[in-house]
């Protein structure tokens, strides 16, 4: 008897025992089975992705200073060119025969000028010598007469006749003189001469002005971007004619929503790339912020400088940018789903505890980089933090972890 109580009392013991395991598990099944991301160190690199078009650093809209009939283009859009090659051309005879003429009234001025120097200034000297001597022989008669009058010798008419010889001789002399100063190296001949000659000059340089403008040359080494014209066009100063894009750096201009201004900075990396060339991306260097913002967009413009541009890059092309803003060797990180309130200024997270209960904790968020965001504070190495939102949970609910 005794024997037999005690076997049924152990059975007793082991059902309850039993049951309550049962029980327990069945209790433990009964929670929820949620993703805990365990809290290690990870890099982060925040990007911020935009849509960029390739232009270089300036474009020059070339069209012809003079108005007329367009003769021949000698570029076709996306022909590069050198600096001083001929790109269209204008009938110029009208321009040819104004400088002919003008190329002539040089040559007269210059002949002027030779003629003052090689015939008038000698001729003018000469004469002066010539008067001077009259003035002195008149002079000289004059005062004989006069002694001779004195004398008796001779009448009052021939004194005045000596008298007359002598003052036109002296007049002679005057203007003589007047002549040869004229004609002197400093004197007014020479400068009109000069003169004469630097205003034929001056004409021929704008006729020759006025001919180069009958061709548009090249400014510099490019690129044709746009061609806006045609042989037989009557094309008039101030119209864009070409579109020309000099050869240098090629630069990206990017368009970047204004909320993530405050993650940008000068010299930044990035990298590009183009859909139908998606395998040959390309570096790029922010060179260059805006410095207001487009309150139609709300965007700021961004560009970034290229410095080895792939072939296949073309004037406007649309390429996709990826801009490194920040980077973080080893930072704790969590998927961004994982944060409660994230947009908000007291973001949260729900931390696991040991013992596998809720517990709600204030992180403060860095940087983000695709589905995941950095916590600055708020959690530590070999913690747990459950690895969605969106539940209807409460703090110090248990749960079953299970792998993200």
């Amino acid at each position: 008897m005794t024997g037999s109580l005690g076997m049924r009392r152990l059975g007793m013991a082991v059902g309850v025992a039993l049951v309550l395991t049962l029980a327990g598990v069945a209790w433990r099944w009964s929670e929820p089975s949620l993703p805990v991301q365990p809290m290690q160190a990870r890099e982060m690199v925040h990007t911020v992705v935009a849509t960029a078009t390739v232009q270089t650093q300036h474009r020059a809209s070339s069209g012809v200073q003079i108005s007329g009939k367009v003769v021949a283009v000698n570029v076709m859009e996306g022909d590069r060119f050198r600096q001083g090659q001929t790109l269209l051309s204008l009938d110029d005879r009208e321009a040819q025969a104004a400088l002919t003429a003008a190329d002539l009234g040089v040559r007269q001025a210059e002949f002027k000028l030779r003629q003052w120097r090689e015939v008038q200034a000698p001729t003018a000297r000469a004469n002066d010598q010539q008067a001077q001597a009259n003035w002195v022989q008149a002079r000289t008669q004059f005062e004989r007469q006069q002694a001779l009058l004195k004398q008796g010798f001779i009448g009052q008419a021939a004194l005045d006749e000596a008298l007359r010889a002598l003052q036109v001789a002296q007049a002679q002399a005057q203007s003589a003189n007047a002549q040869r100063l004229a004609h002197e190296d400093q004197g007014m001949e020479k400068e009109l001469a000069m003169s004469a000659l630097v205003l034929a000059r001056a004409n021929a340089q704008v006729a020759q002005a006025h001919l180069s403008y009958t061709s548009l040359v090249a400014p510099f080494d490019g690129l044709v971007v746009s061609r806006n014209v045609e042989p037989g066009d009557a094309v008039q100063p101030g119209k864009t004619l070409l579109l020309l894009a000099p050869q240098g750096e090629t630069e990206l201009v990017a368009l970047i929503d204004e909320r993530n201004l405050a993650w940008l900075q000068l010299g930044q990396s990035a990298v590009a790339s183009a859909d139908a060339f998606a395998q040959q991306r390309f570096a790029a260097v922010v060179s260059r912020i805006a410095p207001g913002v487009d309150a139609q967009r709300g965007s700021v413009q961004v560009k970034l400088k290229v410095t080895s541009p792939p072939n296949y890059l073309r004037q406007d092309m649309t390429v996709s940018v990826e801009i490194e803003v920040g980077r973080r060797a080893a930072t704790l990180a969590v998927p961004l789903e994982a944060v409660h309130e994230a947009e908000s200024a007291q973001p949260w997270v729900w931390r696991v505890t040991t013992s596998d209960k809720l517990e709600r904790v204030p992180v403060t968020l860095g940087l983000r980089s695709g589905a995941w965001v950095e916590l600055l504070s708020g959690v530590k190495t070999g913690e747990r933090v459950l690895a969605v939102a969106g539940m209807d949970l409460h703090a110090g609910q248990h749960v079953r972890p299970s792998a993200p």
